[in-house]
């Protein structure tokens, strides 16, 4: 049985189908996760809840990923078809030992993935490269098998709206004004919350690209390629709408567009969303990632809030709550960890975060962004490259004077600008992203580094 070790990734697993992942080889995968459950939690008659996503592929996986569970002794929860958000709130909700979903977020239409949690008390701990990935694949490439005794499968329903209600128990709706909200959803999976969610608000939801199809016929769904919803934001235009949302694959990734029609960037949501829980919580700890950093540290400076930067790797963020010290994690690719929901994304809470700010400031959501921003922001660019650790030594060379940080690859940084060069984890790739008080020095600075790093040979990539 041919399982290839590619696959296991940083904080996920993902690959092809059929060259990958396939009929023959999912049983076995779910079975070495199973196995890990087992070692970690010392246990054999785990509970385990399993969702999938819309993947055409789901329908051949899913009841043979099921399987494995319950040849291996384990009683699985089904939850059925749902985002990756709701799975991680239904592990909490259903006092699960652990959870498996069988998706492969925003990646294109020919791959599968799965993405596995253990529940440690009211906490999810994510699967990872720091968490216990390489023990999973050493288990998939030793072929281990679970057999075990008392296996069973049952349907959960109501999934969505235990979410949901766990939501408004945080964030309650009072106060929301009937706002107009453009939603394009990639025939992807947030859809199955954000009209849900929308049928419980005074807002006007207008609905592109709702149907569930796993072959993504309007566009991929990863808005970090910013093209990916130009429809969107001409929809938002057309529709005088007061904001527009943007969500990944598989729901967990969550971006905003104002009024104008313009993709609002990550760190400006980061800065909106820490003033509002800092109101409610103040003092919190807020942790966000290396890429943009000028607008969430002056603000969280001037709100005396306790912050830190984390390196930019999803399961080392997410797993600082075990520390129980971390209120608020965010990443500016649109993942935002909340302690109040167990250290997991839950982008229902987030959307009502921003609607409730929205409409307490009576203000178009372009001018509440505005008095936010503190810097500008170039978004990222990538590089193909077999050079980096020459070019990370000549960008450290060029730019000795200024403030050095080698927290995940590198960030530069001087009073007015600052950028971060890290490279890919599973690509040979070398990543930019770059920051100035101005949009004039972002693009000055921007052609300086550039330059830079395509002198070593360094190609443009673009996915």
């Amino acid at each position: 049985m041919n399982i290839p070790p590619g696959i296991f990734k940083s904080y996920d697993i993902r690959g092809t189908v059929p060259e990958e992942m396939n009929v023959d080889n999912i049983g076995q995968i779910t079975q070495a996760i199973l196995k890990f459950y087992q070692d970690k939690i010392g246990r054999t008659d785990l509970t385990i809840v399993t969702g999938h996503d819309m993947r055409v592929s789901a329908p051949d996986f899913y009841p043979l990923l099921k399987k494995a569970l319950v040849d291996g002794g384990a009683k699985v929860l089904d939850i059925g078809l749902v985002s990756t958000p709701t799975f991680y709130y239904s592990v909490l909700h259903e006092q699960a030992d652990a959870g498996i979903q069988l998706t492969a977020s925003h990646n294109p239409p020919n791959y599968s993935g799965m993405k596995f949690v253990i529940r440690d008390g009211d906490n999810i701990i994510k699967i990872g490269a720091a968490s216990g990935m390489d023990q999973v694949r050493e288990n998939a490439m030793q072929g281990v098998t679970v057999i075990g005794s008392g296996g069973s499968e049952q349907i959960v329903e109501g999934a969505v709206q235990n979410e949901l209600q766990n939501a408004y128990k945080l964030f309650p709706t009072e106060g929301i004004s009937p706002l107009k909200v453009v939603a394009d959803a990639a025939n992807a999976m947030a859809a199955t919350y954000i009209e849900a969610l929308f049928n419980d608000l005074p807002c006007e939801l207008v609905k592109m690209n709702f149907n569930l199809d796993g072959t993504f016929p309007a566009h991929q769904p990863d808005p970090l390629v910013f093209e990916n919803y130009a429809e969107l934001y001409k929809k938002v235009v057309e529709e005088k709408a007061d904001l527009g949302l943007a969500p990944d694959g598989d729901g967990d990734r969550m971006f905003f567009v104002d009024e104008k029609g313009n993709m609002i960037p990550g760190s400006m949501i980061t800065a909106l969303v820490a003033r509002e829980l800092l109101k409610k919580y103040p003092k919190s700890r807020i942790l966000f990632d290396k890429r943009y950093t000028m607008t969430p540290k002056k603000l969280l400076k001037k709100w005396v809030a306790r912050m830190a930067l984390q390196e930019l790797v999803m399961h080392s963020l997410q797993s600082s709550y075990k520390k129980k010290t971390q209120f608020l994690v965010v990443e500016s690719s649109g993942h935002m960890f909340l302690k109040l929901t167990g250290g997991a994304e839950s982008q229902v809470a987030i959307i009502l975060i921003v609607l409730k700010a929205i409409s307490e400031s009576g203000k178009p959501f372009s001018e509440l962004i505005a008095e936010l921003r503190r810097s500008y922001e170039s978004g990222e660019f990538n590089f193909k490259t077999d050079a980096a650790q020459e070019i990370i030594a000549d960008l450290k060379s060029t730019f000795s004077d200024a403030k050095l940080s080698e927290l995940d690859g590198i960030s530069i940084e001087y009073p007015t600008w600052r950028f971060n060069v890290r490279t890919s984890n599973t690509e040979p790739l070398l990543r930019l992203n770059l920051e100035a008080t101005t949009e004039a020095e972002v693009a000055e600075r921007l052609n300086e580094v550039k330059a830079l790093i395509t002198k070593h040979g360094a190609q443009p990539h673009t996915h």
